[in-house]
């Protein structure tokens, strides 16, 4: 599998190494970026990896709860340029598709696009052409999910770039500040798990062997039996837990508690007089997995010149 220079400047972006690592990583392992970053790790010049950076489309996360009846909705929608995802007109048709999602239900984005559009009697698929021609740009609702047990708590980040949506179990007290609390948290650090009991195990046996190829390419450590290897290795799975699972990770409002998120979610609910259980949440991240062609200006314009010839 070749590789590029693109693919060279994601897998640095992914793990802040130095651009000629990331190049021996991609030989090594054949243009492959997954095993790129278990090789950087194996060798101890990465500790973890974020999302890839390819990602680059416009438009638009939003969440919302409804104040009447406590359903949550979050969704997704999509368009060309930053300039209409920040415009008036794509926002409100971002919120009535949220809407939309809280009033109907719908099992999927077909579905949706048969309900009725909110205060029109067309459905969201016949609007689609009349908010495409005065918004001016394509646009797609890409995903959508929804909470029907309360309590839900929504939460948008940089007037979109990050939705959040949060579903705890209450007993005795107002637990917005909580779930607002924990839907920062998730923002902020993309937990790959709510739990670290929902890890699956193929994750923690992948784990376990990065850190025995680990010590395997340390000088110091590379002699010790392998069963000596597998322990110590096992014994830093609770540090895999922290950095990647939400209740296991460090609460990043430290002002507020010292200690990991499900600490700090059981002694908010003890300060309220109540009980705070974290059920379930969805986070979505504006473009999220969608690769935008890598535009050539350079290039473009030649093409252009050499057309005129």
């Amino acid at each position: 599998m070749a590789f590029t220079a693109q693919d060279v400047k994601a897998l640095r972006e992914m793990t802040n190494v130095g651009m000629m690592d990331c190049k021996k990583a991609l030989q090594a392992t054949d243009g492959d970026m997954d095993k790129a970053v278990d090789w950087l790790r194996e060798k101890g010049l990465a500790k973890a990896a974020k999302k890839a950076g390819r990602v680059a489309a416009e438009g638009m996360a939003y969440a919302r709860v409804c104040p009447e009846c406590g359903v949550g909705a979050i969704v997704e929608v999509n368009c060309e340029t930053d300039f209409c995802a920040k415009s008036e007109l794509f926002v409100q048709f971002v919120k009535d598709i949220c809407k939309v999602v809280l009033n109907d239900d719908p099992a999927d984005v077909e579905a949706l696009m048969n309900c009725k559009y909110p205060g029109s009697e067309l459905t969201v698929a016949e609007t689609m052409p009349e908010k495409v021609m005065s918004i001016g740009e394509n646009l797609q609702v890409r995903r959508f999910a929804r909470f029907a047990n309360p309590t839900n708590v929504a939460y948008v980040h940089a007037g979109g770039t990050h939705g959040v949506l949060v579903n705890l179990e209450v007993e005795g007290c107002d637990a917005t500040e909580i779930g607002k609390n924990v839907a920062m948290q998730i923002a902020a650090m993309n937990p790959k798990f709510w739990d670290k009991s929902l890890v699956p195990q193929e994750v923690i046996d992948h784990e376990l062997s990065v850190q025995v190829a680990l010590m395997d390419n340390d000088p110091k450590m590379a002699a010790k039996p392998q069963a000596i290897k597998e322990k110590i290795a096992a014994g830093k799975i609770n540090a895999f837990y922290k950095e990647n699972c939400l209740l296991q990770q460090e609460f990043v409002r430290s002002d507020l508690f010292s200690g990991d998120v499900a600490g700090y979610i059981a002694d908010a609910a003890k300060k309220l007089g109540g009980k705070v259980k974290f059920v379930d949440a969805i986070h979505y991240v504006k473009g999220e997995g969608i690769e935008k062609k890598e535009e050539d200006f350079a290039a473009e314009v030649a093409a252009q010149m050499n057309m005129g010839k």
